[in-house]
């Protein structure tokens, strides 16, 4: 009987002893895919850094309209200067809080009435970036628009267009960035806020690049069609 119990005793340690080497194989080939997932992130971070750095308005932009993704009164500024010099046709000023009245918009930009009754369309329905590119992409075939400049912040350019040519690949949109901080004067990884504007934006971006690979937009993004599947 004890041989039996010492022969059975060796068997077990020989079968965990043999089942050991593979599960190291295993973690060592995890810990690598995780480096290089790791190091991939990293890399396209800093790509997606230098080229929101490297982005700046176009010097005599011309378009048939312009719009504007809610996010800053200086985005707003912008957008209004543009289309009273004659860049554009018509604004749009997409992603409106529902409770800000084009009165109120007109007041902040001090921009003339007559402005805002011609050729001023405020849009209340997006909730987000997918949104604005919907509700933008409906506006722009209403119209009838080929070439739109997009009026956004720097960061959130390159999201922007993305979810933009997702959603109405036939229409020209042509970026025109608002730049808050100098990226390429200033050292912005000493800035935090700055890094963290850049972080979730990358993060933001990954995901709706994945998105645009395997999803269609969701109305949920819309006020009108949220909790819509």
């Amino acid at each position: 009987m004890a041989n039996v119990n010492a022969r059975s005793s060796r068997e077990g340690r020989g079968a965990w002893q043999s089942t050991r080497p593979i599960h190291r194989v295993f973690l060592r080939r995890l810990s690598y895919v995780v480096l290089i997932i790791v190091g991939l992130l990293f890399g396209g971070f800093l790509r997606f850094a230098d080229t929101v750095a490297g982005l700046l308005p176009p010097e005599k932009p011309k378009a048939d309209a312009v719009v504007v993704l809610t996010g800053g009164t200086q985005r707003i500024d912008q957008a209004v200067n543009l289309l009273e010099t004659g860049t554009g046709q018509r604004l749009l000023i997409s992603g409106v809080h529902p409770d800000t009245s084009a009165a109120r918009i007109r007041e902040m930009t001090r921009a003339p009435q007559s402005l805002f009754v011609c050729c001023v369309d405020l849009g209340y329905d997006a909730i987000d970036t997918v949104g604005n590119a919907l509700e933008t992409a409906k506006w722009v075939r209403a119209h009838k628009y080929r070439r739109v400049l997009v009026v956004t912040s720097n960061y959130h350019m390159p999201r922007s267009l993305l979810e933009l040519h997702r959603i109405d690949p036939e229409t020209q949109y042509v970026g025109y960035p608002i730049v808050y901080t100098d990226l390429k004067s200033e050292n912005w990884m000493a800035m935090p806020e700055v890094v963290k504007a850049m972080v979730s934006e990358y993060v933001k971006l990954v995901g709706a690049t994945i998105r645009a690979h395997l999803f269609t937009p969701d109305t949920s993004s819309l006020r009108s069609g949220k909790g819509e599947r």
